[in-house]
């Protein structure tokens, strides 16, 4: 039995010049991450607060991942507009995605990239900026 190392990060998310999809007020972004660990198929894991009125949210919940440092770890970073109490995604209005690996922002230290809506355009001049800070290193058992 072989130990990978493995490091917490953990990963603070803002947003600036989002869409504005709300006729009276603004927009009220949350953000949601998935994760893609083979293939196609993308796994929601966690979800920000959501914060109401602003375009440019600064979220207060961060989100915290193992990091194994040889895999590629495909993420997928998701901003919807919530303007109602159901859990479902389907019946919000989506803001814009980014899709990047953790290595890279884990190399980057600070990584700002447009986000794009489902059909590759871009989101207005919506961006989002993610920064991620080490958190713990530990041995974990690698059954091979």
């Amino acid at each position: 039995m072989a130990a990978q190392c493995v490091t917490k990060v953990e990963l603070n998310i803002s947003c600036n010049s989002l869409l504005d999809t709300d006729l009276t007020s603004k927009s009220d972004p949350l953000c949601v991450l998935f994760l893609n660990t083979s293939g196609q198929q993308w796994y929601e894991v966690e979800r920000t607060e959501r914060i109401k009125n602003s375009l440019n949210p600064k979220f207060s919940k961060t989100f915290v991942i193992d990091y194994y440092f040889e895999v590629v770890q495909k993420l997928k970073f998701g901003i919807y507009d919530i303007d109602n109490k159901t859990i479902e995604l389907s019946d919000d209005d989506f803001l814009g995605e980014c899709e990047v690996t953790l290595g890279q922002i884990v190399s980057s230290k600070k990584l700002t990239r447009p986000l794009v809506l489902k059909n590759g355009k871009p989101a207005g001049q919506g961006s989002i900026t993610l920064i991620f800070c080490r958190r713990l290193i530990c041995l974990r058992p690698l059954t091979l």
